[in-house]
């Protein structure tokens, strides 16, 4: 009788497979599962006049035959509607249909489209700046003396010139070292009121730790009008940050030195990541530095060919690589520009 189950099992399975129709598979459903003349079905009515030892036995591998016989009918017949749907184009819309992959905004770009929002709103207009850009605008025209060490080649990324092309010496081409390389070029085409911010990267050859890189991005900006005063700087530094990170922060402002500002300020921002405990960003101190900025120069002016002593403005840089850093708790800045996925999946 064992024999005899498996023969038909293993008959119907091969007939299964060589099917072509719909209606042969009918026959086949009859042909072995069928309730009157069904083969399989036949075998399981006598299984009641088997001696009771062998009945459980039996009865268990007709089962098991007629589960896998049915099971590969069904497998058929789904085989055969797909491929007839797929010749005639339908499509079940019942379905679950699959959510394909969206991407999302870097950490970077969120911040900087929220900084350009919030300048905006303060009214201040929004400039492209070249990232090429030659020693004049980056550095001569901010009052930079000839003899600073940034525009020694271990600084700054010079271009290699062709020594056959004669140039004149502030000429030279470079990576811009900050995006105040677009000062002079805005003031030159615009008479003030001037009040403007300009984002972009930035490159400089220098050894890369946790709040460090060679390429970061940072956002120039500056106010030029008559009467412009500390004041009006100290004001929109403030307004600013309490914008990007919601709440009150601490502030300190600390003298410091830049060829096309004067008075110099270093403003610096207690430390969200550690809240000014000390941290690897931080440097220990509690405080990052945030916001180099100033009173612009009145050579800068003069450079940009403002009549002396009309007016007065201040500048500032800002690099938004911290600000991505500190807003969202990033304790490394070489995180931001190393294409991990498992990193940039996190916001």
């Amino acid at each position: 009788m064992q024999e005899q189950i498996e023969k038909i099992k293993q008959g119907a399975l091969t007939e299964i497979g060589r099917c072509q129709s719909e209606k042969e598979l009918e026959k086949i459903l009859y042909k072995y599962l069928g309730r009157k003349d069904g083969q399989l079905t036949a075998i399981l009515r006598g299984v009641s006049e088997l001696p009771e030892e062998q009945r459980q036995t039996i009865g268990s591998l007709a089962n098991k035959a007629r589960a896998e016989i049915d099971q590969a009918l069904q497998k058929k017949k789904a085989g055969m509607a797909n491929a007839g749907a797929a010749q005639t184009g339908y499509f079940d819309v019942t379905v679950p249909g699959a959510k394909p992959t969206t991407g999302h905004m870097h950490p970077l770009t969120r911040i900087r489209l929220e900084v350009q929002d919030i300048f905006k709103s303060m009214g201040f207009k929004v400039y492209e700046g070249n990232e090429l850009t030659d020693l004049y605008y980056n550095f001569l025209s901010l009052n930079f003396p000839d003899n600073h060490p940034a525009m020694d080649s271990y600084d700054t990324f010079f271009i290699k010139e062709d020594p056959k092309k004669k140039i004149k010496p502030e000429e030279r081409r470079m990576m811009r070292a900050h995006t105040s390389n677009m000062q002079v070029r805005i003031m030159e085409q615009n008479k003030p009121p001037l009040k403007v911010i300009v984002p972009g990267r930035c490159f400089r050859n220098e050894a890369t730790d946790a709040s460090h890189d060679h390429t970061f991005h940072q956002v120039e900006g500056f106010v030029v009008d008559e009467n412009i005063s500390i004041a009006n700087l100290v004001y929109t530094q403030k307004a600013l940050l309490s914008k990007i990170f919601g709440q009150e922060v601490k502030v300190r402002l600390r003298p410091g030195y830049f060829p096309f500002v004067e008075p110099g300020f270093e403003l610096d921002c207690s430390c969200i990541i550690c809240g000014g405990k000390g941290c690897s960003v931080c440097k220990r101190t509690g405080w990052v530095e945030l916001i180099p900025c100033g009173m612009i120069h009145p050579k800068v002016l003069e450079s940009a060919g403002y009549p002396k002593g009309k007016y007065t403005g201040f500048a500032f840089g800002m690099g938004w690589s911290r600000l991505a850093m500190m807003k969202y708790e990033i304790d490394d800045v070489r995180l931001l520009l190393n294409g991990d996925m498992r990193f940039l999946e996190q916001f």
